[in-house]
């Protein structure tokens, strides 16, 4: 089994970062977010040096539940662990594009924007997400910040409750045909002839944590930067050999500290954290 703790000793250790687009093609910006996906999940697995394919797949295959897709969260799921969603961007501070799917504090299993193949991968209701957002150039990976949901997104009903009223004001439209969809709404036959169709689709963003967390971290001149905030409840929860290899790494530039984060859904409390760094 694999976890935060884990992924963030690998790279520690690895200290490559050097992320080279996997597979060719016309659209640079998908294959470096495509080769950022696959640098996450080596992190978390432990397999920067495996070389030979088949054992790769193999680790890959004993760690995560669900590896995802393109159209549907999350990217993976660890093995009775978090879900993970990565995000590329190409500036340090650029927002999070989320399309369709609302900013998320934990991923479940009866969400109607996940796969069936997540649902079924194993036997769960809710899981604690990983927020992963890297930021690359055409060919080295420059930033990357683990953040967890429970810490970055309010609770789902903030946004469930946008939605529903949304959906509600569309469909109240008189003197037209409404589609069966799981979008915010969708209407059949807009003019006279019938033969136009109108999809409404949410397109949600959200900060880049490094804006959101601005208070914990500021940009330094280093050539990577991993950032990672942790509830301290959650890193307390881990197994105690995780929690001695990330206290005992003695590598420059890596530090662990403990700190408070507003919480999401008040921003008069706080949440206690362990807000971990490596910049080398």
């Amino acid at each position: 089994m694999t976890n935060i703790l884990e992924a963030i000793y690998n790279i520690a250790n690895h200290q490559n970062f050097e992320i080279k687009t996997l597979h060719p093609g016309r659209n640079r910006m998908n294959d470096m977010g495509k080769a950022l996906e696959s640098y996450v999940i080596d992190a978390f697995a432990n397999t920067f040096q495996v070389k030979n394919e088949l054992q790769s797949i193999k680790i890959h295959n004993e760690k995560f539940s669900w590896l995802g897709n393109q159209n549907n969260p999350p990217d993976a799921m660890i093995r009775n662990g978090d879900a993970i969603e990565v995000k590329k961007t190409q500036s340090a501070n650029a927002n999070l594009a989320l399309n369709s799917s609302y900013p998320k504090s934990t991923i479940r299993s009866n969400s109607t924007l996940i796969a069936n193949g997540c649902r079924d991968c194993e036997d769960w209701t809710e899981r604690d997400i990983i927020y992963a957002v890297g930021n690359t150039d055409d060919s080295t990976l420059k930033s990357l910040w683990f953040v967890y949901g429970s810490i970055y997104a309010a609770n789902h009903n903030t946004y469930e409750l946008i939605k529903t009223k949304m959906k509600d004001g569309i469909n109240s439209i008189p003197n037209v045909e409404f589609a069966d969809t799981r979008e915010l709404g969708g209407v059949k036959k807009v003019d006279p002839l019938g033969i136009t169709n109108l999809r409404i689709r949410g397109m949600w963003h959200i900060h880049n944590p490094r804006k959101v967390f601005s208070y914990l971290h500021n940009k330094t001149t280093s050539n990577f930067e991993l950032v990672s905030i942790i509830p301290t409840d959650k890193y307390i929860s881990f197994p105690k050999t995780s929690i001695d290899k990330i206290e005992n790494l003695n590598t420059k530039g890596f530090s662990i500290t403990n700190t408070k984060v507003k919480d999401p859904n008040n921003p008069a409390k706080l949440i206690d954290c362990k807000l971990i760094k490596l910049c080398v």
